[in-house]
């Protein structure tokens, strides 16, 4: 077991130095958690706060976005990137209104089968929401495991098993101190125990840090290789979606065939933009964004 105050010395550093951001209002509620958690999967943060406030503005329950479109959903996300999320947050709306009653259940298995809910994003809402004990292990929060305690620079791509259970370890036994704990864990990772530079010097648990004492240095280069956009099927996704997010309407093939040069890739894009869910043939010469009608509402 490692030292049992690593997450007391956190917790206090969060509690005077957590970043002020709109889904850590007190009494935020559940569903504003469960949409930043979905919003913030591959996204930064300032590019989030304006998406998340529109979008709470819009439906501030879920009962309000199960009862419009998937298009409207789709509409809302922007260029957030990433949107089939936005398809993934109604359907997770739906659920939550036909099996809960409209409210975000607090129970980790219910949660985690609700559509487009994985295993950081469930326990998440379990303990930021409803103040639960469960190891929340995120990017940030394995580096900050992986240095001070493990003694390594890095901790690999992806979360494992092992991951869950050392961070879980340092948890306090308190339901409410170790969902503190959680969120002091991911904030250090963010903006002190960073990738690439590190600020150790203001690191509350600089002097029993493992890494430190190691003396390894900090990995160079990317954390992992950056992806291409600019002339990807990615970027031609974008295109094809902002003209359709635009109109009222259906949109005549030829209107999408001004958006990109290359007639292949043009269409593969668009394909992969109907499998997807977030765009639906209207005849066979023209496409609108997936469910763009009338809204129907729910029982």
């Amino acid at each position: 077991m490692s030292d049992p105050t690593f997450a007391t010395l956190v917790s206090r550093w969060y509690e005077r130095n957590a970043r002020d951001l709109p889904w850590r209002e007190p009494g935020i509620g559940a569903w504003a958690i469960l949409v930043s958690e979905v919003m913030l999967q591959q996204t930064p943060v300032v590019r989030v706060v304006p998406a998340f406030q529109a979008w709470l503005a819009r439906w501030p329950e879920p009962r309000a976005l199960a009862e419009d479109t998937p298009a409207e959903a789709i509409r809302m996300w922007g260029r957030l990137g990433y949107p089939r999320r936005a398809v993934r947050l109604r359907e997770c709306a739906v659920a939550i209104v036909e099996r809960h009653g409209g409210v975000v259940p607090d129970r980790l298995d219910q949660l985690l089968a609700l559509p487009g809910v994985g295993t950081y994003t469930a326990r998440a809402v379990a303990a930021f929401a409803y103040g639960q004990r469960h190891p929340v292990v995120d990017t940030n929060v394995r580096r900050v495991v992986c240095r001070a305690i493990a003694g390594e620079p890095d901790a690999g791509p992806t979360t494992r098993p092992a991951d869950l259970v050392a961070t879980e370890e340092l948890l306090p036994i308190e339901p409410a101190a170790a969902a503190l704990a959680s969120a002091a864990f991911m904030e250090l990772g963010a903006v002190v125990c960073t990738a690439r530079a590190p600020r150790c010097a203001i690191c509350p648990v600089e002097s029993s840090c493992a890494w430190r004492a190691s003396g390894q240095a900090a990995p160079t280069g990317p954390t992992r290789r950056p992806q291409r956009y600019a002339g990807t099927d990615r970027q031609v996704r974008g295109l094809l979606l902002a003209v359709l997010r635009e109109s009222t309407g259906p949109v005549p093939h030829q209107r999408l065939d001004q958006v990109w040069h290359d007639d292949v890739q043009r269409a593969r894009a668009l394909a992969g933009l109907v499998t997807d869910g977030l765009v639906e043939p209207v005849g066979e010469e023209s496409f609108r964004l997936a469910g763009d009608g009338p809204a129907v509402p729910l029982p």
